[in-house]
């Protein structure tokens, strides 16, 4: 008898998630390891803002602009050399300065000469712009001057896009404002004009002709008649000066240190997730309960209908030795034997059996195993049922067989 027992609603959506749960917590991991690794993907090329580069983010195009109009352009690899060259009558461009080392920094603030300054840091603006902070990032497709600077009153409308804004110090000239925190500060440090532009698209090849980018660009780099474009060669950081002046994370590439945040955001959810094993076992409701009557009695028929008697008579056997093989006093592992594995234990199980029945040995090893005493397969004479042998002729022969069985049984039980 086959009793149905019908799952609630709540059981089904629980077994459903308990069975899809790792794969959605494999999914979201790499969502979230995706988004991390594009916020935090470097969004600079290592040419970008380079005057060699004809690329959209090089700046070739300002460069051969400035060299047509009669201004001399220099560019500088390190900071070594761009403190070099600067003098009384030149404007030293600090590209990249992320690049820049405290030496490097330490060199510019003792030379001659303007600076503009793209793009800074907080270490490179309290250090070359002292009393210029960073406000935060905006974005603006166009922005108006609102000041009195000169160079950006002439530029009229920039297109900044993505910019750094800044808290200007008193006395200094803001421009662009945003919320009145400018992209743009000028002012005079130590009897040189210090200019901190918060974005590096007007000066791009790809925007420079945006509305007055090009304007703005050429004003403030050609504001003097030599101009020193310092752009720190990235190779460079891995030179011995450098060394000193970073730390082993400033040394590291961006993307070792994505590969490990990486593995951080996807370890902690699968620890997490796996850590929940650990609690106490769930019982699960069992969709059918089925009697084993039902199990031996399916079994049985297909036997029957596959006509499987030798497989029939070995699981007889099979199950015969189990049984009566504990009752001996041997262990059970004797019972899993086979002739051809270990004649010596067969002979010994068959040997104990006669003992204790009215049996002689043939008949006992041809019950149990199918064999005679020498591990021979024996057919009975035509016409007579099988008690054993390897396969019974008929569903005679296989039920001789487990009576016999059962009577081995039942006598190794009374003795």
């Amino acid at each position: 008898m086959v009793t149905a027992v019908e799952p609630t609603a709540g059981q089904v959506v629980g077994r459903r998630w308990r069975s899809a749960r790792g794969i959605v917590l494999v999914l979201l991991c790499l969502v979230v390891i995706g988004v991390v690794v594009a916020a935090l993907k470097p969004s600079r090329k290592p040419d970008d803002l380079d005057p060699g580069s004809p690329k959209p983010g090089g700046t070739r195009a300002l460069a051969e602009i400035l060299k047509s109009r009669g201004v001399g352009f220099d560019v500088a690899r390190n900071a070594s050399d761009a403190t070099s060259r600067a003098g009384a009558g030149t404007i030293t461009v600090v590209a990249r300065p992320e690049r820049l080392t405290r030496s490097d920094l330490d060199r510019l603030r003792g030379t001659a000469g303007d600076l503009l300054l793209v793009e800074p840091g907080r270490e490179v603006l309290s250090s070359l712009a002292p009393g210029v902070e960073q406000d935060g990032p905006t974005f603006v497709l166009q922005a108006h001057p609102q000041c009195g600077l000169q160079g950006a009153t002439l530029a009229g409308t920039v297109a900044f896009g993505e910019s750094e804004t800044y808290v200007a110090p008193s006395g200094a000239t803001a421009c662009y404002p945003e919320s009145g925190k400018p992209r743009l500060v000028q002012y005079q440090v130590s009897g040189r004009a210090v200019t901190v532009l918060g974005a590096a698209r007007p000066l791009t090849n790809g925007h420079l002709t945006d509305e007055g980018n090009a304007a703005l660009a050429m004003n403030l780099v050609g504001a003097r008649p030599q101009v020193i474009w310092l752009i720190p060669d990235v190779r460079h950081a891995s030179s011995g000066e450098r060394a000193g002046d970073r730390t082993l994370t400033d040394l590291l590439p961006p993307g070792v240190k994505l590969f490990f945040l990486g593995l951080v955001v996807a370890v902690i959810p699968i620890a997490l997730w796996r850590g929940r094993r650990l609690g106490p076992v769930v019982a699960e409701v069992l969709p059918v309960v089925v009697r084993s009557s039902e199990t031996v009695t399916g079994r049985s028929r297909l036997y029957r209908a596959h006509r499987a008697r030798g497989r029939a008579a070995e699981a007889l056997r099979a199950g015969a030795r189990d049984r009566i093989v504990p009752l001996l006093g041997l262990p059970r592992t004797v019972a899993q034997i086979l002739p051809t594995q270990d004649p010596g234990a067969a002979r010994e199980v068959v040997m104990a059996v006669a003992a204790r029945t009215d049996h002689d040995e043939r008949t006992v090893a041809t019950a149990l195993y199918g064999l005679d005493l020498g591990q021979v397969t024996q057919s009975w004479p035509t016409g007579q049922s099988d008690p054993g042998g390897a396969e019974p002729v008929d569903d005679a022969g296989l039920l001789a067989l487990a009576d016999l069985l059962d009577d081995l049984e039942r006598q190794v039980r009374q003795s």
